[in-house]
């Protein structure tokens, strides 16, 4: 059945509270009985009952808000047709600069072939069908992601692409059709940033953020086939989750401080672990914990299943409790010797190893989320209008605006470059030539992060310090941020670790 159309006198006859029409866009809603459910009161609605509302509405809200009320529209204006344009699940947002240049016509990129493209389209198909829900059900509800979740993740192929690429691709389907042989780190760069658009970073965290540091250490040095198999099986398909935990209230940067004991039993054959960890990703829900002790004459690390003696409390801190953050407690946890992941005593260069990684993901993440907030800033200084004109009128915000891009581009394009060195490096050599790189270069992301937080809410005023409405996102970045500026290493200990790894290096000959 055709839709039906109106002309604007019809609609300008429905304009008290017995009769409530607006048009928004060329489209007639009728919010009679919607009118006293309206967050911000039926007093605003009645300012504008039979009138054009699309000036005013795009005062106060993002064009998605609109899908959310479909089933008010009840036709459209006599001879108009929408001009906003609404993107679709699975298409790139045309906001200039809102993705990367790679995405971005008639911009060339030597990394990136049709395989790239090809899995950057479908995968943000499925963020914005699968992920998106998902996470907006959590991330202020504080509930972990249902196991309906985890099968629609694991069984589309994209969990275990998520680790990298690695011998535990072979043998699967891998999503978009993807082959195990051709992923490199492009690919796993693509699905990190596309994971990066649930506009929530607990989230980011909550999906995952656990196995991705946490599974790695078993893939490289688990020595108890048997075992290895077990757990990469039981992660990889999502029936269990697995969490790193390395960090205690004694020691976070400063890994070597480690108090967590794990102390041989007379025949042996068993390890007992005491200690704590805090601060743990997915700790809450996690089966699985990669776990460093101290095993009396250096570092080691095992892989412990929950149990016995393993308890997890909530921790709660500035983002959502969605991401399981958890302190872990050991109590005289009995663990087989065939759990050790390495050698004994030599237990930080597993440490060490996955760190490299676990950066580079962190920067790929990081990276994305401020291009997401600077897409709402331009959206926003498009569409505000102060003192008559559009806020993007106003040198002043030209020159915030400019100063995040710059940043952000910035970010991305040495990014990029460390994932070309990756793509060119094996594992053992990545450990050895890129930990001062990514070290440098996510300290420069998390300082940008520091600066882009600051100017989104200078852009979005009383919006930007308000959980709901049009600033959410600038809000939960300025929340957020700083994890990302503390997590996996701090500025500080990152910048001294790759001046010192350069001054290593440094000829002894030259003055």
């Amino acid at each position: 059945m055709a839709a039906k159309t109106f002309t604007r006198d019809e609609v300008a006859k429905n304009n008290n509270e017995d009769s409530l029409w607006i048009i928004i866009d060329s489209k007639v809603y009728d919010l009679t009985d919607f009118a006293a459910a309206h967050p911000g009161g039926e007093h605003v609605l009645k300012q504008v009952a039979g009138k054009d509302a699309t000036r005013d509405f795009y005062q106060m809200h993002r064009h998605e808000v609109l899908t959310k009320y479909a089933d008010l529209v009840i036709g459209a204006i006599e001879g108009e047709k929408p001009k906003i344009i609404t993107r679709q699940p699975g298409e790139l947002d045309v906001t200039p600069y809102a993705e990367p240049a790679w995405l971005r016509k008639p911009f060339k990129n030597p990394y990136y072939n049709d395989s790239h493209f090809k899995l950057q389209k479908e995968v943000r198909k499925f963020v914005d069908e699968v992920v998106k829900p998902e996470a907006l059900r959590i991330e202020d509800s504080g509930e972990h992601p249902t196991q309906e979740f985890w099968d629609k993740l694991y069984q589309s192929g994209l969990g275990p692409m998520r680790l990298g690429p690695g011998k535990h691709l072979y043998g699967r389907k891998l999503f978009a059709d993807i082959k195990p042989e051709e992923f490199n780190y492009f690919h796993e760069l693509v699905v990190a940033q596309e994971f990066s658009l649930t506009r929530g970073r607990a989230c980011d965290d909550a999906f995952g953020g656990g196995t991705i540091i946490g599974l790695p250490p078993v893939l490289n040095f688990c020595k108890n086939e048997a075992l290895k198999k077990q757990v990469i099986e039981e992660v990889l398909t999502g029936k269990t989750r697995i969490a790193l935990a390395i960090t205690e209230a004694f020691a976070g940067s400063d890994v070597a401080g480690l108090r967590t004991t794990a102390v041989k039993t007379p025949d042996g054959k068993h390890y007992i672990v005491n200690g704590t960890k805090k601060w743990i990703t997915n700790g809450t829900f996690s089966n699985w914990f990669t776990v460093g002790v101290n095993t009396g004459k250096g570092l080691s690390v095992l892989l412990i299943p929950r149990g016995e003696g393993v308890e997890t409390t909530q921790i709660k801190t500035s983002y959502s409790s969605a991401a399981g953050t958890a302190y872990i407690t050991f109590d005289n946890v009995k663990v087989p010797v065939e759990n050790l992941l390495g050698q004994e005593n030599k237990g930080i260069h597993v440490i060490l190893s996955n760190f490299n990684h676990e950066r580079w993901v962190m920067c790929a993440g990081i990276t994305r989320a401020q291009r997401n907030v600077i897409t709402e800033c331009m959206k926003w200084c498009n569409q505000r209008l102060v003192f008559g004109k559009p806020l993007i009128s106003q040198p002043v915000i030209r020159q915030k605006i400019a100063r995040m891009l710059s940043l952000n581009e910035a970010c991305q394009n040495w990014l990029e470059h460390i994932t070309y060195q990756m793509c060119h490096m094996s594992y053992q050599q990545q450990a050895i030539h890129l930990a001062g790189p990514i070290g440098l270069l996510k300290n420069f992301i998390t300082r940008a992060s520091t600066e882009i937080a600051d100017q989104s809410v200078q852009i979005f005023g009383g919006r930007g310090i308000t959980k709901t409405g049009m600033g959410s996102l600038i809000e939960s970045f300025n929340r957020c941020y700083k994890f990302d500026s503390i997590l996996g290493g701090s500025e500080e200990i990152l910048a001294d670790l790759a001046v010192r790894q350069a001054f290593k290096n440094f000829p002894k000959a030259m003055l």
